[in-house]
């Protein structure tokens, strides 16, 4: 292995929502234990979340002006062939100024035009899939790269096989035995310990349904004595503050987005998530009993392929998105009064957790270097 103090320069790309910022950020903080002198950059999309959140996280990124093909026929369609030209030419300039040691891509909007100029310039490429259906930049870009880390067992239907390696997910390290924090948590909370409380995400943009859902469940939920930590995303915050205002003082908690996600699982007993792959990989880490609700407006269904593989081994429990109005918090309601159940989804989604997958991800990325 090279040495610990050499200054390797790796640029990461991609973003476009939490699924795909965290585990980039995951990769960047593994490779900086592993080599502290590293100069890490971050490629995203301008006015996507990553610009303001791969800051926070204390790294530098730059954007580029990309955005994605819509289902039906717009403007922005149009707009969208210049646009990849123009990306790819400030991709390129990108490269030519940072001169990477290799590139990372998370998928996302930014991944392809940068991992295009960089395998133009036969800069060693990895991309990193979360999903059960591979995204379509990730696979256009799979004959261009030398390594595919994926989270998924039977992926060789979208990618080369000799380039496939299963790490699993990379997630905040923090969540890792997230639940010793738990008395911490429910402090930070402000929430009672002899209460149960429910932790709704709708993944870092919110989600509708869950929110509508949640919004109309809020008095039979404070009436069964039970307390809601409530990840809304910015679009409904308002309204989920407004509809919540009196019930503060009986444990209902609203925010736009959680970044102390470790205790929000500690302090919880059963999470309602989406299924988007870093919510599973984080449920599966923290070993959280949850509801998943697939979002139906993701490329082929993927989330709820994602779902079947915790549904199957009895680690997850699934409500339909079209099903949630009616059928979402009496499951819930059912659950938390059911401590056996409780107890076999957590047992047998902690056993499906990965770890290590941040370590084996750049591990995979070192023997590229």
């Amino acid at each position: 292995m090279p040495e610990q103090n050499k200054k390797y320069r790796i640029i990461i790309s991609g973003g476009g929502t939490g699924g795909h910022i965290f585990p980039a950020v995951a990769i960047a903080n593994q490779f900086k234990v592993v080599y502290p002198n590293a100069e890490i950059l971050f490629v995203g999309a301008n006015g996507r979340m990553e610009m303001t959140r791969v800051p926070e996280a204390g790294y530098k990124i730059v954007g580029l002006n990309i955005a994605g093909l819509q289902r039906k026929l717009t403007l922005q369609n149009l707009s969208f062939p210049f646009k990849v030209l123009s990306s790819i030419s400030a991709a390129k300039k990108i490269i030519e100024d940072f001169k990477p040691d290799a590139v990372v891509g998370v998928g996302g909007y930014a991944s392809a035009p940068v991992l295009f100029a960089a395998t133009s310039k036969k800069i060693p490429a990895l991309i990193q899939e979360q999903n059960s259906h591979a995204g379509i930049t990730n696979k256009l870009l799979a004959k261009r790269v030398r390594k595919i880390c994926v989270a998924y067992e039977g992926m060789e239907k979208y990618f080369p096989a000799d380039k496939i390696v299963l790490t699993g997910n990379p997630v905040r390290s923090d969540i890792i035995g997230c639940n010793t924090k738990r008395f911490i948590a429910l402090s930070h909370f402000n929430l009672q310990p002899n209460k149960k409380t429910i932790l709704v995400i709708g993944g870092s943009l919110g989600a509708r349904t869950l929110n509508e859902s949640t919004a109309q469940s809020l008095n039979q939920l404070v009436a069964e004595g039970y307390q809601l930590i409530w990840q809304t995303g910015k679009t409904y915050h308002q309204t989920a503050q407004e509809k919540s205002a009196e019930l503060s003082e009986k444990g209902v908690r609203v925010f736009d987005f959680i970044k102390t996600m470790d205790l929000a699982y500690a302090a919880s007993d059963l999470v309602i998530s989406r299924a988007g792959a870093l919510s599973i990989s984080e449920l599966c880490l923290a070993g959280k009993p949850a509801i998943l609700v697939p979002s139906p407006n993701v490329a082929e269904d993927h989330q709820t392929k994602n779902a079947m593989a915790l549904v199957q081994k009895s680690a997850a429990v699934l409500v339909k998105d079209s099903e949630a109005n009616t059928k979402l918090y009496p499951e819930a309601f059912a659950l938390l009064k059911n401590e056996a159940k409780l107890q076999e989804l957590s047992t047998n989604v902690l056993s499906m957790s990965k770890p290590g997958a941040t370590a084996e991800i750049v591990n995979e990325l070192i023997k590229l270097l």
